[in-house]
């Protein structure tokens, strides 16, 4: 999943998206709120995490620009700022959570991890592809019971395409999902990580569940398909 993160203070900034990176989410950072709309409208963020308090536009009012465009990507908004009054601008501009500085990281995760399940479709906590689980909340994927070891970024490419289980997933939608603003159309990175899964989640399977369409995509499934394995 890919995540916007807007924050002026570069401490903090650098902070939150080491944790986050940790947790197997890809992470842009903006500096201030029209950094952050430019961003925001080129790029597909699965969740933006908005600071209040920006140099030049404030986070209530990117928010709005935000809605007002059509952009539907859940908002989590921060601040110092604790009074009702600005909790209830915040919810009224757009954003669908609210989270007061300071604050504990793991909240901050239960609330992503929140808003992620909520669109564009209640997500369990589980996903579950024939016999494989992917533990969304624990970062932790089993098959036939047996855990599988997974780096960072291989669970996130494997949970983004148990999300969307069932469907082709192109190269873009990867790259713009899984991967940040660093990431090198031109590398072969995702193939790499394709097959880094296919040892891990297929070898040795009888059922293999991670297959190619080639010039389409990837798909992960457990039913009988007739794409280019």
């Amino acid at each position: 999943m890919r995540i916007l993160l807007v924050e002026d203070e570069p401490s903090a900034a650098t902070m939150l998206a080491k944790g986050l990176r940790e947790e197997s989410y890809a992470v842009d950072i903006a500096a201030d709120g029209e950094t952050a709309l430019a961003q925001a409208f080129v790029n597909d963020y699965d969740l933006i995490i908005l600071d209040v308090v920006l140099p030049g536009k404030d986070g209530f009012k990117v928010c709005r620009e935000l809605r007002t465009n059509g952009l539907s990507a859940p908002v989590l908004m921060l601040t110092a700022r604790d009074a009702v009054e600005d909790r209830v601008e915040g919810l009224d501009s757009g954003a669908d959570d609210y989270l007061s500085k300071p604050f504990d990281f793991e909240e901050l995760l239960a609330r992503v991890r929140a808003l992620l399940r909520r669109r564009p479709a209640l997500y369990p906590e589980v996903i579950t592809v024939g016999n494989l689980s992917v533990h969304t909340r624990a970062r932790h994927v089993t098959r036939a019971g047996q855990s599988i070891d997974l780096t960072a970024k291989e669970y996130a490419l494997l949970e983004y395409l148990a999300r969307r289980a069932g469907e082709v997933v192109s190269r873009t939608d990867i790259a713009e999902h899984v991967w940040d603003e660093s990431y090198d159309p031109f590398s072969k990175v995702i193939e790499v990580f394709i097959q880094r899964l296919r040892r891990k989640v297929d070898e040795g399977q009888p059922l293999k569940l991670i297959h190619t369409r080639r010039g389409e995509g990837y798909l992960l499934t457990a039913k009988g398909t007739d794409v280019d394995d």
